[in-house]
């Protein structure tokens, strides 16, 4: 009887491949709820046998729990159109295998490798790229992917049992997709092997030499059993279709061996159908869940593998600027890397600043969240506490040279201050964000958008006074909803302005002329405006305009102002927004003035929310940059501490939290003194994310709390006097009041204090002692001298609370913050006041929180008040509501929203060097 070769189904092994692909999947969606493997199948034209092989891959996928998507381009597809398509593929964090079906069925000139090379390595789950194709050439089988049949061969080749090792293989056929990788595979697994192809002289007699022989040539049962080795494992990879007329199809399939003759003599040989062809799917199902695999290990992994940039320390210490311009900055691409963010999350400007997509919260979901520490200040003084600097050099101590994961979260800086008194604000000597001309200047643009739409708002509140000015009921109404080929259509917003005014209609020929009326008739009394023009430059002279000047407005005049950009209100829903709905809601909500009626007059009642939305659409994302060392840094939003929040945004925070992991740090900067920044950190900002901080940092220097003790003025320009380079232990207790006063407030919140004392080189020992002391002397966790740092486990209290509640009164909740945090006896309310408190109760925005609008060099409302003062009166002038970002804001005696620039603004300092392209001056 003649000797059979046992069939090696691919059929079997494949189905038990994908039985334990479900339970890998299975496990991956118990250890990370919410996850579920994605895979994209792309297709042009409509070829019949490639939607058969499609239907075979979305059945697989199905069964083993992996979500397959199918998407078909038509035949007329270019290849910059099939490429744009893969482009935004690529970038979804969703998908994690792209299949692009070959042959490409189009009716234009498709280059297959270009396409293939423009799927990402990481999610070529065919194996077809040529970065993956390059690693199995040079043995590197473990990082990228293997193709699909030729890994589905080798898989076959192993179940038979034959050693490989040392073995003489044959593979027939060169292609990219099995010939070649089939054979490489082969090789990497030590056998000795033979590639031939349609130019190979003597094909029976090499074929004769196989233990092992793989077959992928293209031509119907062209490998003869007589060629074949006895005992010889036969892998036919050819599927073709001959004619049959005993087949009701009038064909069938055969492979590129002549199953019949070469089953007598192999051990094992693979049919077709049923061999290779199930197993290549297997593979790329494999595939498939080994990316999803990785993409959870990566976003599992909570210990980033930093490259820090080593200091170049000088003495003497040069400038900042030249500090800043020494150190070569790592690209912004690799820097996001090192810290889990995939190509899909972020988006580069240039080689050093990039933003990064919000939409990378959806992926971050289940992963715990670090450490969260704010940095604040005791009350400024000319001198600077150097409260920038301190959170830049903890956040490189704690990253570079503590190795642990750390992010520090700034605000972006206003180019008022840049180019009137302060400078940079990058930090300062070896703690610093860089490039710090970037992060002075334009950034990425988003105070530039802020602006935009800010004065876009302000347009339109004008306009449409003077439209209602000017014009009938009837005219309104057919300039608001237009006839467009005979037919009115409601816009979305004035949909939802419809509902608001209680009008269930959705056509406009059938409104009432009382609803007609209702609806375009916003009726603004001028005199409630509360809504101001805004530009990022520190201009006195707009603190009050007059505007309609012109002869076209009719004689539509009206006193309004400028506020610098920072105060805007666009600025503080950016800075406490937490995605794209909550963003879109909020800049809809904003309440710019009220009808003569007392209704409140919203951005969506104006019709402009939306274009405001599409304005701010990349402003939303957080921009990341990197300290002197390499650690990361957030820097977004920027609303100013004195005039408004003094936070950056909460999704920097909530992003940044959930990348450094349960062991990791993010520290958080609040602006000016604790009595501002920290204060509405707490009752605002963590109001509207929800987080609580682990830790304050309180910032000191010894030479301020000389001043706050009643040292000597220090004028700019003149030499620091000798009370602050001399040791006077005398004004440094004397000083101390005031630091005490930020302890006593942050204890209120049930958090602990860490002082950071910022040294000066003209400290004495005694003086930085004797600091120590009186901060653990009253209630600080640790105080400790920042030439340096230190480690020590702090246990956080358990009871954390805010001061005031929200359904207190506008006025109680004023007195609490006045008394609590400030020191005031009592407070005064200006009748002004008064009469904007009651109309916002009446509007329903007693419970918002409260933001106190007052100077920041002074724990009460008079800058000249230094120390702790107390039993002093707080004047109320004005009551504004920023009800998009959520708060009131009162003004505390003469606070203004626009600074002016000094005598001497910075402005003088800086410059570009024409020959470098070099920014000056900056700091």
């Amino acid at each position: 009887m003649e000797e059979t070769g046992r069939l090696l189904s691919g059929t079997e092994i494949a189905k038990n491949l994908r039985a334990g692909l479900n339970e890998q999947v299975k496990n991956l969606k118990e250890q990370f709820p919410g996850f579920t493997p994605g895979l994209n199948i792309i297709q042009v034209g409509a070829r019949e046998d490639s939607n058969v092989y499609i239907r075979m891959k979305m059945k697989a996928a199905e069964e083993i729990g992996i979500k397959a998507s199918h998407v078909v381009l038509p035949s007329s597809t270019t290849q910059a159109e099939l490429i744009r398509v893969l482009n935004k593929i690529n970038l979804d964090p969703s998908v994690h295998g792209i299949i692009v079906q070959m042959p490409l069925d189009s009716v234009n000139k498709i280059d297959s490798t270009l396409i293939t090379d423009s799927v990402l390595p990481s999610k070529d789950v065919d194996g077809l790229n040529t970065i993956n194709q390059g690693k199995v050439a040079v043995g590197d089988l473990v990082s990228g992917f293997l193709p699909c049949t030729p890994n589905g061969c080798m898989e076959l080749i192993k179940r038979t049992g034959i050693k490989i090792e040392g073995s003489q293989a044959v593979v027939i056929g060169r292609s990219k997709i099995v010939g070649t990788p089939a054979a490489e595979l082969l090789k990497w697994h030590h056998a000795t092997v033979t590639v031939c192809h349609s130019k190979t002289k003597n094909l029976p007699q090499l074929v004769a030499n196989a233990d092992i022989l793989v077959v992928g040539i293209g031509q119907p049962n062209m490998v003869k059993g007589e060629w074949i080795k006895q005992g010889a494992v036969v892998i036919d990879c050819g599927i073709n279709s001959i004619s049959d007329s005993s087949k009701t199809s009038g064909y069938r399939l055969v492979g590129d061996v002549d199953f019949e003759g070469a089953k007598t003599k192999a051990s094992w040989i693979t049919p077709v159908p049923g061999g290779v062809g199930p197993m290549t799917v297997a593979m790329l199902m494999k595939n498939t869940v080994l990316a999803a695999e990785k993409a959870v290990s990566k976003l599992a992994n909570t210990q980033w593998n930093l490259s820090y940039l080593p200091l170049k320390l000088s003495e003497p210490v040069p400038r900042d600027i030249d500090i800043a311009r020494s150190q070569t900055p790592k690209n912004i691409m690799e820097l996001a890397e090192e810290i889990g963010l995939s190509v899909a999350d972020v988006e580069p400007y240039g080689a050093t600043k990039a933003k990064v997509n919000i939409k990378i919260l959806e992926r971050l979901v289940g992963k715990p969240i670090g450490k969260y520490v704010i940095v604040c200040g005791i009350t400024p003084t000319p001198l600077g506490e150097g409260k920038s600097t301190t959170t830049i050099g903890l956040s490189q101590a704690i990253g570079a040279h503590l190795n642990k994961n750390v992010f520090a979260c700034v605000r972006q800086p206003s180019q008022g201050p840049t180019f009137g008194i302060k400078g940079g604000a990058a930090g300062g000597g070896y703690s610093q964000v860089i490039p710090m001309e970037e992060f002075n200047l334009h950034l990425t643009g988003d105070i530039h958008a802020i602006t935009a739409a800010n004065n876009l708002l302000a347009a339109q509140i004008e306009a449409r006074m003077f439209h209602e000015a000017t014009q009938s009921d009837k005219a309104l109404y057919s300039r608001l909803v237009p006839k467009d080929k005979g037919t009115r259509k409601f816009s979305a917003i004035q949909l939802r302005r419809l509902t608001k005014l209680g009008i269930n209609k959705v056509d406009p020929d059938s409104l009432t002329e009382d609803e007609i009326r209702n609806f375009v008739r916003l009726d603004i009394d001028p005199s409630t405006i509360t809504w101001q023009r805004v530009m990022d430059t520190n201009d006195r002279f707009l603190r009050k305009i007059r505007v309609g000047l012109s002869d076209t407005e009719k004689g539509h005049e009206r006193d309004c102002q400028f506020d610098i950009t920072v105060a805007s209100e666009i600025m503080a829903v950016l800075a406490l927004t937490t995605g794209y709905t909550d963003f879109r809601a909020r800049l809809g909500q904003m309440v710019v003035a009220s009808s003569k009626q007392g209704v409140p007059i919203t951005a969506d009642d104006l019709g402009a929310s939306g274009a405001l939305m599409v304005l701010l659409k990349d402003a939303i994302h957080p921009n990341l940059m990197q300290t002197l060392e390499g650690t990361p840094v957030f820097v977004h939003a920027g609303p100013f501490a004195n005039i408004a929040h003094g936070n950056s945004s909460v999704l920097a925070d909530q992003i940044a939290l959930r990348l450094v992991g349960s062991d990791g740090f993010v520290l958080t900067e609040a602006g000016f003194g604790a009595d501002i920044g920290m204060e509405k950190f707490m009752h605002i900002k963590c109001r509207a994310s929800g987080l609580k901080p682990d830790v304050v940092v309180l910032v000191a220097t010894v030479r301020a709390l000389k001043m706050h003790g009643g040292g000597p003025q220090v004028v700019p320009g003149n030499p620091i006097p000798a009370a602050y380079i001399e040791p006077n232990c005398e004004l440094v207790e004397k000083g101390f009041s005031n630091l005490k006063k930020h302890i006593e407030n942050i204890r209120k919140f049930g958090l602990q204090v860490v002082v950071a004392i910022n040294r000066f080189t003209t400290d004495s020992e005694d003086e930085l002692s004797l600091l120590q002391r009186l901060c653990k002397d009253n209630g600080a966790f640790d105080a400790v001298v920042c030439s340096h740092w230190v480690v020590k486990e702090l246990q956080p209290w358990p009871k954390r609370s805010y001061l005031y509640n929200l359904e207190q009164s506008i006025e109680e909740k004023i007195e609490v913050i006045a008394k609590e945090i400030y020191g005031a006896e009592k407070i005064e309310i200006s009748p002004a006041a008064r009469v904007q408190i009651e109309r916002y109760k009446s509007q329903g925005f007693n419970d918002f929180p409260i933001c106190m609008a007052k100077t920041h060099l002074s724990l009460s409302h008079d800058p000249t008040l230094k120390g702790a003062p107390t039993g002093f009166t707080l004047p109320i002038r004005e009551v504004r509501a920023s009800v998009g970002a959520g708060f009131l804001y009162p003004l505390v005696g003469t606070m203004s929203t626009m600074p002016g620039l000094p005598t001497r603004p910075a402005i003088f300092d800086i410059d570009l060097n024409l020959e470098t392209g070099n920014v000056e001056g900056l700091f």
